[in-house]
């Protein structure tokens, strides 16, 4: 009964604890890992730039609802995600996922005190944080200057680094059809640092996405006139 009052907008410290990690890498061995392998022409790069430490927000452009185990997979952390309220209501198709693999609910309309208190307990474990800086999942060829500034305002508060991971070449859900494979890269760039301003952070961010994924960018064209 508890369950289905429960606002997941607040998670605690002692749930990202060492059951809940042997859950989520089973999740990753069993699930994630032979599901690409499966059924992917995958390509990984730029781990080379993962921190061997240190408080991380992990950002990506959002394609898919794949998007956040690939990420887990390609970046090999333990990382709870901000996704949008609706996903925890009784009946949704990922409900059962995302409270189990220790994601957290937002209001993606206004930021929340829960939302900051949840980040901090993360940050005291092992984990790290991941957010999609689009607010929902936007096809290639969009503009991807209108981010939700809120990953900005949380790495400067909890003083976390954020890493860029370029979701490319998607070649859209696997069908399941013998020697069919779709087709993704994940690329992970090097980490922004907090201490950036928030104008700078938004640049090197949309520069590392707009290099390897098929979007554009205002921002970009408009103060830099960048072309990658």
């Amino acid at each position: 009964m508890a369950d289905k009052v429960r606002n997941y907008n607040r998670r605690y410290r002692y749930e990202y604890n060492i059951f809940r990690s042997m859950f989520y890498f089973a999740f990753m061995y069993v699930v994630v890992i032979p599901f690409m392998h499966i059924f992917f022409d995958y390509k990984i790069s730029g781990k080379e730039n993962l921190p061997k430490k240190g408080k991380l927000i992990f950002t990506a452009n959002h394609v898919s609802h794949f998007d956040p185990p690939m990420m887990s997979w390609a970046c090999y952390r333990l990382i709870a995600y901000m996704a949008k309220k609706e996903l925890f209501q009784k009946g949704d198709k990922w409900e059962f996922l995302v409270k189990r693999l220790g994601a957290f609910a937002v209001d993606r309309t206004k930021p929340e005190i829960a939302t900051f208190k949840t980040v901090r307990d993360i940050f005291s474990t092992s984990w790290a944080l991941g957010v999609f800086p689009q607010g929902g999942i936007r096809p290639y060829g969009s503009d991807i200057s209108d981010l939700k500034k809120g990953f900005i305002v949380i790495a400067k508060n909890a003083k976390a680094d954020i890493v860029p991971v370029a979701i490319a070449n998607w070649g859209g859900y696997p069908k399941l059809k013998p020697f069919r494979k779709s087709t993704v890269e994940l690329h992970i760039g090097k980490p922004i640092s907090y201490e950036l301003s928030e104008d700078e952070i938004i640049k090197q961010w949309c520069e590392h996405i707009v290099k390897y994924a098929d979007y554009t960018c205002s921002i970009l064209d408009s103060k830099e006139n960048i072309t990658l």
